[in-house]
């Protein structure tokens, strides 16, 4: 009866959310509600469960990320960043677009994605309003890349520290693993911009010539307090970059570098708070409480096995379902909950692997497919949600199937490349 009733719960949430029936926090939170009441989880499970419950790392790492941004934000470098991508793009919006796409995909190797999108976004919406021109393709654009850029390394991506932990892989590892294909995957979304955003590129030509006559520098409102937050910002991204010898948790990072900054900065608990995405903290609070439901009544493990016992003991076979079923499942659900189920079913299987290189391919597949797959759907990573949210509180709503449009053929283009390189490179040349 708890099977039923978490996945009749968690179906009819993720449909209320697609159909934008009713809003997506609301529907998550209503949904946790559902399963903690009629006890298919307790509180015990939603809350103190590493495997089960609210990722409080996630949480905690949004939360002091956004009360940095928001402190960043009242000295006006978002703004100065604004003039100067339009200025250095020379006002067209294509260039923006491939500019601040770059930016974002490389910026979200070397921290994680979801810090990325929280400082690029900002920047976005400035540049769009500059140019009179809608900024809903671009953050969309910005949000895929991110998820790109992020499989490249073993910080981009929180799935990535899952694997790493289960499989004992290495920084350099990842480097030297996925950020090959993660180069060709870029070079090809790049490509594919005039022609995934057809329409888009529309500026006014008064605008362009404004913005070009603009001096970025009157932008800046609060130099030292830009420097405060820049050292914070530099402590915080180096602390992320050194973690694995550090031992010190992202969130807890992100959390001190804002006590920090509030601390030195002087504002008000009005002025750094006004930045926090509470819709967005208490979704995800809601979707974890749900997904777990799902793991704690076997739903997502039984799902797992039947793909890794499918495979019948042959290697290719187990690598490109465990990328396409990756890819699928972690774009309809969360995929750091996806990723931390289905890392011990891998572990299991690549035991029965005598071939170390194919057992390792089993790995680089399900990051490949749990990281390029979270672009499938508006609630398949972190940083989908968080840009959704920034959007519709800066009055640019962005809807379910806008971002899932473009979403599933970026995800079906970058899967449909992953899958000959892990072919080639661990069973053909491997």
């Amino acid at each position: 009866m708890s099977v039923v009733i978490a996945v009749t719960v968690f179906v009819a949430a993720y449909v209320l959310i697609a159909t934008e029936r009713v809003h997506k926090t609301a529907a998550a939170l209503v949904g946790a509600g559902i399963v903690l009441g009629l006890g298919v989880v307790g509180s015990e499970n939603a809350f103190y469960s590493h495997e089960t419950g609210i990722d409080w790392d996630v949480v905690f790492l949004l939360l002091g990320m956004m009360i940095i941004v928001g402190i960043l934000r009242q000295t006006g470098v978002f703004e100065y960043l604004a003039v100067w991508a339009a200025k250095r793009a020379k006002g067209s919006p294509l260039r923006v677009m491939v500019l601040l796409v770059l930016i974002t995909a490389i910026a979200s190797a070397f921290l994680d994605n979801v810090t990325t999108v929280l400082l690029i976004a900002p920047v976005t919406l400035l540049v769009c309003d500059r140019l009179g021109i809608n900024a809903v393709p671009f953050l969309i654009a910005e949000v895929l890349a991110s998820n790109i850029g992020g499989a490249a390394t073993l910080i981009g991506d929180p799935p990535n520290i899952i694997i790493a932990s289960r499989a004992g892989l290495t920084f350099n590892d990842f480097i030297v693993h996925m950020t090959p294909i993660v180069l060709i995957e870029l070079i090809v979304f790049t490509v594919l911009l005039p022609r995934l955003f057809r329409g888009s590129f529309d500026a006014d030509p008064a605008r362009v010539a404004d913005v070009m006559a603009l001096n970025e520098r009157e932008a800046l409102q609060d130099t030292r307090l830009l420097v405060k937050c820049g050292i914070v910002l530099v402590a915080v991204f180096a602390a992320f970059v050194a973690h694995s010898a550090l031992h010190i948790a992202p969130s807890v990072v992100a959390l001190l570098g804002a006590g920090v900054l509030v601390l030195i900065s002087g504002t008000t608990p009005k002025q750094y708070l006004a930045g926090v995405e509470w819709e967005t903290l208490l979704f995800f609070a809601g979707l974890f409480i749900m997904v777990g439901a799902l793991v704690h009544t076997g739903v997502i493990g039984d799902l797992a096995r039947l793909a890794t016992q499918a495979t019948g003991g042959n290697a290719l076979l187990a690598v490109m379902l465990i990328l396409f079923v990756s890819a699928l499942l972690s774009g309809i659900i969360d995929n750091i909950p996806y990723v931390a189920t289905m890392s011990p079913l891998v572990l299991e299987l690549s035991t029965n692997i005598a071939n170390p290189v194919h057992a390792q391919a089993l790995w680089w597949s399900l990051a490949l497919g749990a990281d390029l797959g979270g672009n499938l759907t508006a609630v398949g990573a972190s940083a989908n949600v968080v840009v959704i949210g920034i959007a519709k509180r800066m009055g640019t709503p962005i809807s379910f199937w806008e971002f899932t449009k473009k979403g599933a053929v970026v995800t079906a283009i970058t899967i449909a490349l992953a899958a000959p390189y892990l072919w080639l490179r661990y069973f053909v040349f491997g």
